[in-house]
């Protein structure tokens, strides 16, 4: 699930999250915001029963991403029905 939140000056602060046994061990989200660099942003266990985590962005952004999940297992978000042209998620913000 991802949520958006319009902050002042522009930003917009989205928030990917998943049931905390969605993907087996420490996740991270990757994609074209953190040069798809893996465990630069973990999702983190929350108290109710999610894992997630959180990046600010301008408006008018659009971001393809993935999950990374231990052991190199790859997952895309299955609420994002639209794709980037090498069949990521995308999303615009």
């Amino acid at each position: 699930m991802i949520t958006l939140k319009k902050l002042p000056f522009g930003k917009v602060r989205v928030t990917f999250s998943v049931e905390k046994d969605q993907f087996p061990g420490a996740t991270s989200v990757v994609g074209c915001f953190n040069d798809w660099t893996p465990g630069s942003i973990v999702l983190r266990g929350r108290s109710n029963g999610r894992k997630s985590a959180s990046v600010t962005l301008p408006s008018g952004s659009v971001l393809s991403f993935r999950y990374l999940s231990e052991g190199g297992h790859w997952s895309d978000d299955p609420a994002v029905a639209d794709r980037d042209d090498r069949g990521n998620p995308r999303i615009a913000v």
